[in-house]
């Protein structure tokens, strides 16, 4: 085979993943207004294999963000309603016993699938919270001792709703440190919440996205294909200390209880590789970290209460850390 022609393949086989990822943001578009930011980071999380937490005040399009991205794949999708009195079981599956055939046979529950919404996680009890950790990182869970894995891609998008609201229940840190990224949803600008309210005005119903227009345009291949480009996006070794120099920060913050583990920067490191081949390239600058860092590292660090009291924020020490970490040139 002529190594010229093979290399222009894998080239046209990387743009037409980063077209069809592309195509999926504007999709999505279609029926959420002004949440750009939330979108992409649902994209770069799909390619990272990773889980996302999103937090925002009911009402702001959480839920409709990811039924819109269920829409626009070509991805079997299942929905949880977390409550108090959720059960463990409910999520994950149980034993049922067959009075035909006189055994117990495994009945799936919805976390056998692509995509897992997990609306209002934080107001269902920690016992049903830890349920999905299996699932979260192992990628299977485990009934009667016997681990079922779970199909491929798999990935949680779960709502949560600020912990200071009543009856919530806020996510331990070996969970939190589950999810990839934590998107906030604010509230819209006021040129956006006209332009929702004039979708509504004619005739936009966000529990038909059939009927808005929204269709698949890309599967399981598409995705497949962009995570073998993205792994292939070059990191210098600049880059790689760049983003342990900025994990080791937060660790040494006098307004932290708790820093970004290893594990967080390996995924600081994962998203903004995701981000420099969105954008185009085929390596990692600075730039692409500092974009990523706030959504990646936002709900890896603990603030002290002190500096809770003085209004300090997980952002702003994150943000403080970016101004003085010396950056590679």
């Amino acid at each position: 085979m002529d190594p010229t022609t093979d290399n222009a393949g894998q080239s046209g086989d990387r743009t037409d993943a980063r077209a069809s990822l592309e195509a999926l943001r504007a999709e999505i578009a279609k029926a959420v207004v002004g949440q750009d930011p939330a979108v992409t980071g649902l994209v770069v999380a799909l390619l990272c294999r990773g889980h996302v937490l999103l937090e925002g005040v009911p009402g702001v399009a959480k839920t409709l963000l990811v039924r819109a991205l269920a829409s626009a794949l070509e991805l079997d999708t299942k929905r949880v309603q977390f409550t108090p009195d959720l059960m463990p079981s409910d999520v994950t599956g149980s034993l049922v016993y067959d009075t035909r055939t006189a055994e117990f046979s495994f009945q799936p529950g919805p976390v056998f699938t692509n995509l897992l919404l997990a609306d209002e996680i934080n107001r269902t009890p920690p016992k049903t919270q830890s349920s999905l950790l299996e699932a979260m990182e192992e990628r299977q869970v485990t009934v009667d001792g016997t681990p079922r894995p779970l199909p491929e891609p798999f990935l949680v998008a779960a709502t949560q709703n600020p912990v200071e609201y009543e009856g919530t229940y806020p996510l331990p840190e070996a969970q939190l440190d589950r999810f990839l990224l934590k998107l906030t949803v604010p509230l819209p600008s006021r040129q956006d919440e006209i332009a929702v309210l004039t979708r509504h005005a004619e005739g936009f119903n966000p529990r038909d996205l059939a009927a808005a227009g929204l269709h698949p345009v890309a599967g399981a291949a598409d995705l497949e294909a962009a995570r073998a480009a993205v792994a292939k996006t070059a990191v210098s070794p600049e880059i790689t200390a760049y983003v342990v120099d900025i994990c080791r920060a937060t660790r040494e913050s006098p307004s932290l209880t708790l820093g970004v583990s290893p594990r967080g920067a390996t995924a600081l490191l994962s998203t903004a590789r995701a981000w420099a081949w969105l954008t185009g390239r085929d390596y990692v600058i600075p730039d692409d970290v500092k974009a990523l860092a706030l959504p990646t590292l936002r709900h890896r660090v603990q603030l002290r209460p002190e500096a809770e009291m003085e209004g300090v924020t997980a952002d702003s020490v994150i943000n403080a850390i970016l101004a003085h970490v010396p950056v590679p040139r």
